[in-house]
C-alpha cells in the first residue's frame, strides 16, 4: 500500500472571484474550495457517523447497490474520487479480487489518513494508492482507469462540469463512471418529511453527536443546491459521457447516475 504526498493544485491560480454555491451562500470559487476543505478537516474522523445520521444508516445499502451496479471484474483498476474513508475502495476490492487495484483520490488529506488507517485496521494493505488530488485536475494519465466512482462528493466540487470532464478523460475507452449522491426527493409528502428532518433535526444532531452544527447545516444545504437528476444527466452528456442513466434510491433521497466513455 502506498500513500502519496499532496500534489500541487494547478487550478488554484485560475480560481478567482467567480462565484459558487457554498450551501445557500454565494462565495468566490476560491473561498468555496477553502470552506469545503475546512468542513472535511473538521469532520474526517466522524464522516461515516455523519452519513449514518443524514441517511438513517441507509447509505451503507446504497453503496452496496453502487458496487452491484459497477459489477467489478478481476484485474480492473478503479479511481474512487472523494473516497477518503476508503469505504468504496474496500468494497470494490472485496468483489474484484486481489488482481484489481484502486486509486483513492481526495482533495482532503485528513480524510485520506482516516481511510488509510481504517484500511490498515481491517487488514486491507495491498492494491490501494492513496492520492491527494483535485477532481478538477486529476493527477492521472488519460485513459488510465477502467472505472471511476464518486460517492457523496460531487456536490462539494467547486466546478462540477470541469470535474466530470476530468473523470471522462482518465477513463479508458469503454470505461464507466458512476456517481452516488443525495438527490431530489419524489413525492410531496416524503419531501416535506425529509425537509423537516434535514433542516430541523440534522443540525441539532450534528451539534450533539459531532459537535459541529455548521458542518451539518452546510451539508444539508449543499444537497438542495446540487443539480437534480435530469440536470446532472445533462451535465454528464455535455462532458462527453454516453448511454447515461440514473436510478433513484429511497424515493429519490439519493440516486446513482452512470455513463460510459465510448
Amino acid at each position: 500500500m502506498r500513500y502519496l504526498a499532496e500534489m500541487s493544485d494547478p487550478n488554484s491560480s485560475r480560481r478567482g472571484q467567480d462565484s459558487a454555491d457554498f450551501g445557500f451562500r454565494r462565495v468566490s470559487e476560491a473561498e468555496k474550495t477553502r470552506l469545503v476543505h475546512d468542513v472535511f478537516d473538521r469532520v474526517a474522523s466522524r464522516y461515516d457517523v455523519m452519513n449514518d445520521l443524514m441517511s438513517g444508516g441507509i447509505h451503507r445499502l446504497w453503496k452496496v447497490q453502487l458496487i452491484d451496479e459497477l459489477a467489478p471484474r478481476p484485474g480492473q483498476k478503479l479511481l474512487d474520487l472523494a473516497g477518503g474513508t476508503g469505504d468504496i475502495a474496500r468494497r470494490f476490492l472485496d468483489r474484484a479480487g486481489k488482481d484489481a487495484g484502486v486509486v483513492v483520490c481526495d482533495i482532503n488529506e485528513a480524510m485520506l489518513r482516516t481511510g488509510r488507517d481504517r484500511s490498515i485496521d481491517r487488514g486491507v494493505l495491498d492494491n490501494i494508492i492513496w492520492l491527494v488530488g483535485d477532481a478538477e485536475s486529476l493527477p492521472l494519465a488519460s485513459g488510465s482507469v477502467d472505472a471511476c466512482t464518486i460517492s457523496f462528493g460531487l456536490r462539494n466540487v467547486t466546478r462540477i462540469a470541469s470535474a466530470l470532464k476530468e473523470m471522462r478523460r482518465v477513463l479508458k475507452p469503454g470505461g464507466r463512471f458512476l456517481c452516488l449522491e443525495f438527490s431530489r426527493v419524489e413525492g410531496a409528502l416524503l419531501r416535506r418529511v425529509y425537509d423537516l428532518y434535514s433542516f430541523a433535526v440534522l443540525p441539532r444532531l450534528g451539534q450533539v453527536v459531532a459537535r459541529d452544527r455548521e458542518a451539518y447545516r452546510y451539508l444539508v444545504e449543499s444537497i438542495r443546491k446540487f443539480p437534480a437528476q435530469q440536470k446532472l444527466a445533462t451535465m454528464m452528456g455535455e462532458a462527453g459521457f454516453e448511454q447515461i442513466k440514473w436510478r433513484n434510491l429511497s424515493g429519490g433521497i439519493a440516486a446513482i447516475h452512470s455513463g460510459w466513455r465510448l
